[in-house]
């Protein structure tokens, strides 16, 4: 994994807090002390919790997990933006719309309309209309790419969010809480971790400062990204996968497919027994249980009546029972049940 020396930490500004006026006493177990009436944040905890969360990024990544960049503020847009590009990661550097991750569905046909408008530039069909509605289409055009270009490629909600300053992007984070997708944020001496998964406490405004955390994190994807095993040509691409839905680590025999599994546990389930000898009251039980080998020309009163025979001649003849129950067997009630 790449790694971030505290030198690096220092000489970026990692260390320096917000005024303590400003403070908010949930941040205290990060702060080192206060000089000139700025809070110092303790480096010797900072580093640690940001190699854990460049861990955590780099195992979602090699999951096959997808990473959101955010940072919307004027000091981290171009810094998020080229970390994302460069690692190939979706991104959200302008505005945060409401409404991105809990109201995706509609997002995404925004995202189609940007892209129809793309076409129709690149293709020469934006100049076929007149001067007005083509310079109304560039203008819808760009504030589509402002807002929703860097998550053109993400056909799907990510699986985690990496955020720069969650005072500014309270919104984003809280529709990640209520979806479920975890979030990793850098935290500074004026802002509640609350609702963060991975907290990196460090400085959010300076510009180096957050250059540093991006470029971590998109290595940490970079090589979470080169930890996905690939399938050589030729090989089955069946992956196994686990309870929580993971792919299993491959053992040293192919897993079977999972058609031919299904198909082996339907006929192990569907294998009758040999029959057993039954009474004459569980009669209409080993007819429920035998109707699906009952011919189709033959009815069920028909293929009932042959059993009871099939029966009466097993069973041992009584001495006590009277001549008349050598009839046929047809002629006795076929159920106890009272006629109404």
């Amino acid at each position: 994994m790449a790694s971030v020396s505290m030198r690096q930490m220092l000489e970026a500004g990692v260390h320096f807090g917000h005024q303590t006026r400003f403070w908010n006493p949930k941040m205290a177990p990060y702060i080192f002390g206060e000089r000139n009436r700025i809070h110092i944040i303790n480096l010797e905890k900072t580093l640690p919790l940001y190699n854990e969360a460049a861990a955590f990024v780099r195992q979602v990544v090699a999951d096959g997990g997808r990473v959101l960049f955010v940072g919307t503020k004027r000091s981290a847009r171009e810094a998020v933006k080229q970390a994302a590009i460069r690692c190939g990661m979706p991104y959200v550097s302008h505005r945060w719309l409401g409404g991105m991750l809990t109201n995706f569905k509609t997002v995404r046909q925004s995202i189609k309309r940007l892209m129809t408008l793309d076409e129709m530039a690149q293709n020469g069909t934006l100049e076929q209309h007149s001067k007005r509605e083509a310079q109304g289409l560039r203008r819808e055009r760009e504030k589509l790419e402002r807002s929703l270009g860097g998550i053109k490629e993400m056909e799907s909600l990510p699986d985690l969010l990496f955020v720069i300053d969650v005072g500014h992007e309270r919104i984003a984070i809280n529709e990640a809480k209520k979806l479920g997708i975890p979030v990793v944020a850098v935290v500074d001496t004026n802002c509640a971790p609350d609702d963060v998964d991975y907290v990196i406490p460090g400085n959010d405004d300076a510009m180096r400062a957050i250059q540093l955390y991006a470029e971590g994190i998109a290595d940490a994807v970079l090589e979470g990204r080169s930890a996905i095993p690939e399938v050589p040509a030729g090989e089955d691409e069946f992956v196994e996968l686990d309870e929580e839905g993971k792919p299993k680590p491959r053992t040293g025999a192919p897993a079977p497919r999972r058609g031919k599994t299904a198909a082996v546990k339907k006929k192990a389930t569907t294998r009758r027994r040999a029959p057993e000898k039954v009474e004459d009251d569980q009669v209409e039980e080993v007819v429920a249980a035998e109707v699906d080998d009952v011919e189709a020309d033959v009815s069920p009163e028909e293929f009932m009546a042959r059993r009871r025979a099939a029966l009466a001649k097993r069973k041992p003849a009584s001495t006590d029972a009277p001549a008349a129950a050598d009839a046929p067997a047809a002629a006795t009630p076929t159920t106890d049940t009272p006629a109404e």
